[in-house]
This record gives C-alpha cells, structure tokens and sequence, in this order.
C-alpha cells in the first residue's frame, strides 16, 4: 500500500471524471448490501427516541460513501415527508452536528460552505481560504463555485474580490480559475527553463514583481512545477519558501507560501496541516470529510511519516464521545 501511495504523492486530485473523484485512495467506500430504506428506517427510529439516539446516527452516516448519504436523505423524505438535514440539526449540537450535516452534502456543496466559512463574520480566514483553494483540482473549483451560487444565491468570484485586496485579489482568482496550459503528457524543458527565469527575474529587480509567480504558479500542472521549483531553489541556493518569505509580504506572501507548500504533494500539506491544527475540530473535519473519498489514505501515511504516530491514535487522544466515534470512522484505521 505505501508504494502505491508513494506513487501518487505528487499528483494533484483529479476530478474530471465521476470515478476519479471517488479514487481508490480513500478511506470510506460504498457500504456492502446497502438498503437505503432500511438505513432510514434505523435514523428516523434513532431520531424520536426519547434522548436521541447518537450513535446509531454516527454508525451509519459515516459508514456510508456520499452517494449512499444522498440516498438515505431522499429515502427518509420518502418514509417521513420530512428533510433529513433539520432532523439532524435538531437532535444535535456542536461539532458533532457540524460534521454530520457536512456528510450529507455533496462534495461540492461541502467546499462552497466551507469557502464561505472562512469569509463570513468580521475579517476573512485568509490561511483557511487558501488551504482550500490549493487542495482542489480545477474541476473541483468549477463545481464548487456553481454550488457556491446555488447554496448561497451569491458568486464567489464576487465575494473573494470584496474580501480581498491588490496583488493577494489576483492571486486567489487565478487559483480559483486555474487552468494547466501546459502539457502533461511530455516534459517541456524550454519552459521549464523559460518559468525558471520568469520567476527568479520577478524577484531580482528593485520592484518585487508578483505578476510572473501568479501566472506560473497557476498555470502549470504539479510536475512542472516541482521541476521548476527545484531549479529555482538550486539557482538561488536557498528554499522557494525562502524566498517568497524575503521578497513577498502580507497576505500575498501567505498565499504564495500556501501555494508553493501544496504543490510538491498535497497529501503532505494536509498532513502537515492536520498536525499543526489536531485541535481545531473544523479544520480536521474539513480535511477527513472532503478527502475521505478521495486521497485520506495519502494523507495517514504522510502524517505518519511526519509525526512517527498515526492520525487514528492521534484523533483518538484528542477527541472523545461521539465526535471521535465519528472521526475514526472517516479516519478508518491504524497505520502501523
């Protein structure tokens, strides 16, 4: 298993088409003799107990893939004419009933309410904002903005340029329209070269220019890059990040630094986000709901590698009662 996921630490999630967004990689996967009729049965039973039947709720939501959830939701309407969503809402509080309903929405309804989480209230979670913008492929951020729109009746490009300001605005809407010009199927050392220079001259001159990063930086699938990257570092003798840290500022460095840390494997930006954040439940929510169809796999054995623990044990240290029940079921299992 770990050469398989060593294999695919460096590529970027693909989601062009409905198979791949479910890749082989994640931890929860389509529940065996599934009855979505009996499941809901189970829920609306848990649900009017006298104390709410927790458990049984968690046991089945998140021992369910995506599409299995939207068929439990559709057939409780069927058994109960009424939405499954306020009856969860209903029987729970806190973290745990954040968790459940991002469950039961779909992948791209969960990224649009979780980029405007990150916008709502006083200020903007800039460092939030961009853990999800560079986690997620170009078809995931189309489809995401669509949800966007559709949950919220408003358009993210709009809102991320009235949260945003200068250099920092074109930065976050050139990660959220990015586009790989180049192609993948060969590797392209004339402009390898040519990016290696754009971005090195960028820095160099008295007037730091953003510009040329903005345009490589989103413009270029993750091979490329780290290609590039690696050049850039033997060119300058000091690290990407170093580099940004010294000619970049604000929020525009932030930005550059997230982007630059996601590109080598996103897998090992996640881990290392998990091991900085393991206390905040909606950041690690956030990270095992949207990857836990996906890539999950990657990112325990990047976490592993990276703590010497693995983030079963860890998730179960720090979490307890139903929230960890829940969180080691998208978790899945230990790596020894």
């Amino acid at each position: 298993m770990e050469a398989l996921l060593k294999s695919m630490q460096n590529t970027s999630p693909k989601a062009s088409s409905h198979a791949m967004w479910w890749g082989t990689l994640g931890t929860v996967r389509p529940f065996p003799n599934f009855n979505s009729e009996k499941d809901a049965r189970e829920i609306q039973t848990a649900l009017e107990s006298k104390a709410s039947d927790v458990n049984t709720l968690v046991r089945i939501l998140t021992n369910r893939n995506n599409a299995q959830r939207q068929s439990i939701a559709e057939s409780y309407h069927n058994l109960t004419q009424k939405e499954l969503c306020p009856a969860l809402k209903k029987a729970l509080s806190g973290g745990l009933e954040q968790l459940m309903l991002g469950l039961m929405m779909t992948p791209s309804q969960f990224d649009a309410h979780r980029l405007r989480q990150t916008m709502e209230g006083i200020g903007t979670d800039e460092e939030s904002l961009l853990a999800v913008l560079c986690t997620k492929s170009p078809q995931q951020l189309k489809d995401a903005t669509i949800a966007y729109k559709q949950e919220f009746g408003r358009y993210l490009e709009n809102d991320l340029i009235s949260e945003t300001s200068k250099d920092f605005t074109k930065l976050v809407l050139a990660i959220l329209k990015k586009e790989e010009l180049n192609s993948k199927e060969m590797v392209d050392y004339q402009l390898i070269d040519q990016d290696v220079k754009a971005l090195n001259d960028a820095v160099n001159g008295k007037k730091k220019d953003p510009a040329p990063w903005i345009q490589v930086l989103t413009t270029r699938d993750s091979n490329h890059l780290n290609r590039v990257l690696s050049r850039l570092e033997d060119l300058r003798g000091e690290t990407v990040d170093k580099t940004v840290q010294s000619h970049f500022s604000g929020d525009l460095r932030l930005g550059f630094r997230t982007l630059v840390g996601s590109i080598p494997s996103i897998p090992m930006f996640l881990a290392q986000r998990l091991h900085s954040n393991i206390k905040k439940g909606s950041l690690v929510q956030g990270i095992l709901i949207s990857h836990s169809e996906e890539d999950l796999l990657c990112v325990r054995i990047e976490y592993r590698k990276l703590t010497n623990t693995s983030l079963y044990s860890t998730l179960q240290k720090e979490y307890k009662g139903e929230m960890q029940q829940a969180l080691l079921a998208l978790c899945r299992s230990e790596d020894l």
